[in-house]
């Protein structure tokens, strides 16, 4: 049997066995994609409170530090939320009547050159949605209901959530130093070490990209404002949590932005609009994302873009989300694992973990 077809088969059943192993750990955690969403949402509610727990407990207890953080955060949360609802309910009867003439607008808009649709088909396409929504209404009422279940999943793994998140801003230190103790002597060291360097990249990362996150949603609150765009509030806190979806959240949120703008204010705002995704973008691109990588670990723009779409196909919104901090956190252990290596191998000392 010639030497690299042996060498082949070797690689080949040992990938299968691998394939195999990480198929059967997807499979398992897709039984259980609840729990690992709330420890997610847990360990970034850490990231970003136990710096503030840290500085609350310099004047009052620990307990009572965490307690304020995360009730001050959750009640910011629900006023944020206030605000937006507010400023819907405040500009409900405003967009109706604007949404209505933005779309007789459009109508005529695509009506004229260079389109040239013709009127019929566009009064067709209106006469068809009402007979679908008509002939689908009990779709539509079970798909309501199920929104309720949905609803009190949501629920559910927000506070397993904050739970979680409890117990790790008071005491995480503690609970992984205890964690590191249950390891063979052998491994304490390394895991430790692994632990350490993967902690600093996601909370690096967690708070570069609310920082990213904060500054795109303040800037197109206030180019929609200027321009007069309706629901400029809600628009901009589309773009905040959509920034949390790097490169393509913030040009979908704008997209929706630009959307309103074209059905309410006409083709010339909604082309500043679009102008304005392009101005975000290389602000994004060129500042803000180095900034946070240089807090976090370098990617490659192909590996996010990579990371963002397998983990949309993998587990959806969430998915999307996780992936780039996730692989960000694999990489730097694996840098920080092979520099102990390299380290023990010259002789010298291993660095400080503390």
């Amino acid at each position: 049997m010639p030497e690299g077809l042996r060498t082949a088969a070797a690689y080949a059943w040992r990938v299968l066995a691998v394939a195999v192993v990480v198929y059967g750990v997807f499979s398992l955690l897709g039984r259980f994609h609840k729990i690992g969403v709330a420890v997610f949402l847990g360990l970034v509610a850490t990231a970003l409170l136990r710096p503030v727990a840290g500085l609350l407990a310099r004047f009052v207890p620990r307990p009572l530090a965490v307690a304020a953080a995360l009730i001050g955060s959750l009640f910011l949360a629900l006023g944020v939320l206030a605000l937006v609802g507010e400023a819907v309910a405040g500009e409900r009867t405003g967009l109706e009547r604007e949404f209505g003439t933005g779309v007789d607008r459009i109508e005529h808009w695509l009506e004229a050159p260079p389109f040239r649709l013709d009127p019929d088909s566009l009064t067709d396409v209106r006469a068809r949605i009402g007979r679908l929504l008509s002939s689908h209404r009990a779709t539509v009422l079970s798909t309501a209901l199920s929104g309720a279940d949905r609803l009190l999943e949501v629920l559910t793994v927000l506070a397993l959530a904050l739970f979680c998140s409890v117990f790790f801003i008071n005491s995480g230190d503690r609970q992984w130093h205890w964690f590191c103790e249950q390891l063979p002597t052998r491994s304490r060291a390394r895991a430790d070490l692994a632990g350490r360097a993967a902690w600093r990249t996601f909370t690096g990362y967690t708070r570069g990209v609310l920082l990213v996150a904060a500054t795109n949603a303040v800037l197109v609150g206030i180019a929609l404002s200027l321009l007069g765009v309706p629901l400029a509030v809600p628009l901009a806190l589309l773009e905040f949590f959509a920034a949390f979806v790097p490169l393509i959240g913030s040009p979908v949120a704008l997209a929706v932005a630009a959307v309103v703008a074209l059905a309410t204010k006409g083709p010339l705002v909604a082309g500043v609009v679009v102008a304005l995704i392009v101005v975000i973008g290389q602000i994004e691109g060129h500042l803000l994302h180095p900034l946070v990588m240089s807090w976090a670990v370098r990617l490659h723009p192909v590996v996010v873009a990579l990371a963002v779409v397998g983990g949309a196909v993998a587990a959806g919104v969430v998915g999307a989300v996780a992936a780039v901090p996730l692989v960000a956190v694999v990489w730097s252990v694996r840098q920080a694992l092979r520099r102990d290596a390299e380290t023990a191998a010259d002789g010298g000392d291993r660095p400080d973990t503390s």
